[in-house]
């Protein structure tokens, strides 16, 4: 099936299988290895992307499902060389540890900041609630978040 679809502002079109996840496209068709596979069933967040500028989990759409959207991966979040104020917030404030969680937290960040410019803590965890993380216990993550909001609105 021939898909079309903006990704990180450029354009793709594909012939792929109407089985394939927009996590797989992602990864196998075009090398963007920021997308990461945790659960396959949209447990963990570590897939998290924006699909028309809201949050999804990549994992649980099929590539089909967004033909025509345009996505922004983690590898579309920073501006060339300069990383965007969510992750340099996340690298000041000792957001990550194994980094395997980091994508798809950085993604619902993004997507909690552009609901709420100002979240409380409480509003930032609940925001996280579909993301986990078997390293930090969450104290920096949303530390980080909170920084990044300081960042983005000064």
């Amino acid at each position: 099936m021939q898909i079309s679809m903006t990704i990180n502002g450029k354009e793709y079109s594909h012939d792929i299988e109407p089985r394939i996840s927009l996590a797989q496209y992602l990864r196998e068709n075009l090398n963007l290895t920021g997308t990461h596979i945790g659960c396959d069933t949209s447990g963990c967040g570590a897939c998290t992307v924006t699909v028309d500028g809201a949050a999804a989990k990549a994992c649980t759409l099929l590539a089909v499902q967004v033909d025509g959207s345009e996505i922004t991966t983690i590898e579309g979040m920073a501006n060339g060389n300069e990383m965007h104020p969510i992750q340099e917030a996340f690298k000041e404030n000792h957001g990550l540890q194994c980094g395997f969680c980091t994508p798809g937290m950085v993604m619902t960040a993004a997507d909690i900041l552009k609901n709420n410019p100002n979240p409380t803590d409480e509003e930032i965890r609940h925001g996280l609630e579909g993301n986990f993380c078997r390293c930090t216990g969450y104290h920096n993550i949303v530390k980080s978040i909170q920084h990044a909001a300081e960042k983005i609105n000064a």
